[in-house]
């Protein structure tokens, strides 16, 4: 059995962030083959689910950079949260360095998740975490927080590495990057790579391949538990020099072709 582990944002997803009938196809052909095939993505499950081709997949899918794992029934498999004595210790910081906050939870993500935030402005999104009350997310009970994204503007990105400096090496956490202009902040146990040796396992699956696709910082974790690591044409270039393979952008279908082309994955005739 092969497993094929793949990112949203960037890669699976075109500009219009949208899966196309081709891809959706692809995935199809490889699940009908008896193939694993899995949706991995720095994306919170509200933000996934709202996608109209998967809500007609039966697929799991682990969000949050492998903080949740769901089954391919939407069954919770397992959680990786941040503690929030952490939390609580790292937030004042990143409050410090003016960088913007979102605080993913079992309640959602506050005061937005990503997605949603891409077509705001620069004052739109300083306005929105400048009045953010976050005291209100620690009165919800029974919290836990999956995740948190340091966000900056694109023309501030020296931010990025001054957060990445200001944590290095002070707490039990994993960071990447899903785009140049943030960093993820999960549980050391939140890793793309290691939610699929994790699923291999809960599952008593064997995979003799596992083939990863992706564009952004966070899909190198994915990389080194790959057999081959796949990055679209549009990832930086950075990321595809850590893949074995580079495909086409993820406007020409670069998941599809990367399966069909590069990977040579042959559609089985049905026998009569």
């Amino acid at each position: 059995m092969k497993c094929y582990s793949i990112d949203l944002d960037g890669t699976l997803l075109n500009s219009e962030h949208e899966i196309s009938e081709e891809n959706v196809k692809t995935i199809n052909e490889l699940q009908e083959q008896g193939h694993t095939v899995i949706l991995n993505t720095g994306r919170a499950y509200a933000d996934v689910i709202k996608l109209k081709a998967v809500q007609n997949m039966e697929i799991p899918i682990f969000c949050v950079n492998g903080s949740v794992l769901y089954s391919s029934q939407r069954e919770i498999l397992f959680e990786a949260t941040v503690s929030m004595t952490i939390y609580k210790e790292i937030f004042p910081m990143l409050k410090q360095l003016g960088v913007g906050i979102l605080v993913y939870t079992n309640y959602g993500g506050f005061p937005s998740t990503l997605p949603p935030l891409h077509a705001k402005s620069k004052e739109e999104l300083t306005t929105l975490f400048k009045t953010y009350n976050y005291d209100q997310i620690l009165e919800k009970e029974n919290l836990k927080i999956y995740k948190l994204i340091a966000l900056t503007h694109h023309d501030e990105l020296e931010k990025v590495e001054e957060v990445k400096r200001a944590l290095d090496g002070k707490f039990d956490i994993s960071m990447a990057s899903s785009f140049p202009n943030n960093v993820e902040i999960t549980s050391s146990e939140a890793h793309k790579g290691k939610a699929l040796l994790r699923y291999q396992d809960m599952m008593d699956l064997s995979f003799d391949e596992i083939f990863a696709f992706g564009d952004g910082g966070n899909d190198l974790a994915q990389f080194e538990v790959a057999t081959t690591s796949i990055a679209m044409g549009n990832a930086p270039l950075h990321i595809q020099q850590q893949a074995d393979l580079v495909s086409k952008t993820n406007d020409e279908d670069g998941f599809a072709y990367a399966v069909k082309n590069l990977l040579n994955f042959q559609i089985a005739k049905k026998t009569r």
